[in-house]
């Protein structure tokens, strides 16, 4: 606790009167071909699409797990999930001593909060003398452990929560200790960006730094009404039809035809819109960094099963591409040409330490990330590096504990159920569907010994065996038979 009151009075760094200001978007549960922009036909997303035409759009962004907390957190500290403890999403029945679920294995244990002792992005910001302000999910611990005391001067609605669970669902009434409600009808995406706007005019004079972590489009799915009635109409004049395929143990939707989630995904942009305008209309817009991401894949394979990742393969909860791949659009019109497509990948860890880079702002911690500002401001690309992820847990999304490693166009998972491995060539085979573990073992053991000096460079929990696991009763576990061509790996 010391330190992190000392780090708090630590100089402002004198930087120049034209610094910029930034605007931090982080999507929940939205898939990257949830966008116009990314291929999606049926949604509908004019404002996202706008800012991928004025900035740069991200083809290999990621996400540092295939679901929340994880991610969030490594945003938040620029750090890997592993070494800040947190590894699932919080509130998670996943630790050992709790586990009902007949699996093989145990999952790892988790932290169900991010630490004081880390630094995060606002306190990072606040450091470079930028005003601070949270609105939306924060889903990193209990109160206490809430924005307001993790670096941010305002609070609006980042609870302990992992979506909209009021009795209003998306609207009010919101039952948000952080959020109070609003007028019958007004709906929680409008609402904080009306609250981000606000920020942002107060604010206009100095530089700030307003995150918007949207509640859309995690689950409860509920929209607005309009909106559902325009994708019902939208769906029937196309003649879509829902269609499932198999990610084992699970159903996996391959057609974008949920008219519910379609409008959460509009809500969501215009939502996006707001900001944008506000930004216009302030004469911000040409110093003000937007960058849009989310924080897992989109929803295929669970609850109501909304939305299709195709050509990616599964979703949210997997390690497959459709977990862990994301939109990534970054806008700066004072430096990043417009237009831009940038296949370099990146992860949730380098927002940080670009933000960090660009505002002058400072950290006691040792951070993972890389800034991108080389790639934004087209002066050079970033050192190769591999991304890496570690999941010691079994998602509700059918998922199983694993980790994966991405190299060049390499890709390989590893299931911790059996160690069995599988390895994909992303350029030749982006929807993961040809194991070429069997044909290519010694780059299968080139690569899997990366994985693990990752995995204990950032002190990696692996799960344990289950000594409640009974054979003879149906099986709890989250994913299915290997992939064709799949193999043991041979320690």
């Amino acid at each position: 606790m010391l330190r992190h009151l000392l780090f708090l009075l630590l100089p402002c760094s004198l930087l120049a009167a034209d610094r910029p200001n930034v605007v931090f978007m982080l999507a929940d549960d939205l898939g990257q071909r949830d966008l116009g922009c990314y291929g999606s036909t049926f949604y509908e997303t004019p404002n996202l699409d706008r800012l991928a035409k004025e900035g740069a759009l991200f083809t290999n962004g990621y996400a540092a797990c295939p679901v929340c907390s994880p991610t969030r957190a490594a945003v938040q500290t620029g750090r890997w999930p592993q070494r800040t403890g947190v590894t699932d999403y919080i509130g998670a029945a996943q630790r050992p001593e709790l586990w009902k679920r007949n699996t093989l294995l145990l999952p790892a244990p988790y932290s169900d909060r991010l630490a004081h002792e880390e630094v995060t992005m606002g306190e990072m910001m606040k450091s470079a003398g930028y005003a601070t302000f949270f609105a939306g999910k924060w889903h990193l611990g209990p109160e206490g452990f809430w924005p307001e005391n993790q670096g941010y001067d305002i609070n609006m609605g980042g609870v302990d929560r992992g979506g909209p669970y009021g009795p209003g669902k998306y609207f009010t009434p919101y039952a948000n200790p952080r959020l109070p409600d609003g007028p019958p009808g007004e709906h929680i995406a409008d609402r904080l960006a009306a609250e981000t706007c606000k920020f942002i005019e107060a604010n206009k004079d100095k530089p700030f730094f307003a995150c918007y972590a949207f509640y859309d489009v995690h689950t409860p799915l509920n929209t607005k009404k309009d909106l559902e009635a325009k994708y019902a109409a939208k769906r029937a004049k196309l003649g879509l039809e829902p269609k499932f395929g198999r990610e084992e143990p699970r159903d996996v939707r391959l057609v974008q035809e949920h008219v519910t989630y379609a409008g959460m995904v509009e809500a969501m942009d215009t939502a996006v819109g707001t900001i944008l305008k506000k930004l216009d209309q302030l004469g911000l817009a040409e110093n003000t960094i937007v960058i849009f991401t989310s924080d897992n894949g989109g929803l295929s394979t669970s609850e109501g099963s909304p939305t299709s990742n195709l050509p990616l393969r599964g979703g949210k909860g997997w390690l497959y591409e459709g977990g862990i791949r994301e939109p990534l659009l970054i806008r700066w019109p004072a430096t990043l040409k417009p237009g831009r497509v940038i296949d370099t990948p990146v992860c949730s860890i380098d927002y940080f330490a670009t933000l960090m880079d660009l505002a002058g702002g400072k950290t006691t911690a040792k951070i993972d990330g890389v800034s991108l500002r080389p790639i934004l401001e087209g002066s050079g690309d970033l050192p190769a590096r591999p991304l890496a992820w570690h999941y010691p847990h079994y998602g509700n999304q059918g998922g199983a504990p694993g980790a994966a490693i991405r190299e060049g166009d390499w890709k390989l998972i590893q299931w911790f159920e059996g160690d069995r491995i599988e390895l994909y060539n992303l350029r030749a085979d982006l929807s993961e569907t040809n194991n070429l573990a069997a044909k290519e073992p010694e780059r299968v053991q080139a690569i899997l010994a990366k994985l693990k000096a990752w995995q204990k460079d950032v002190g990696a929990l692996m799960p344990t065996p289950n000594p409640a696991f009974d054979p003879s009763k149906p099986n709890g576990r989250g994913a299915g038979a290997p992939a064709k061509g799949g193999k043991k790996n041979k320690k």
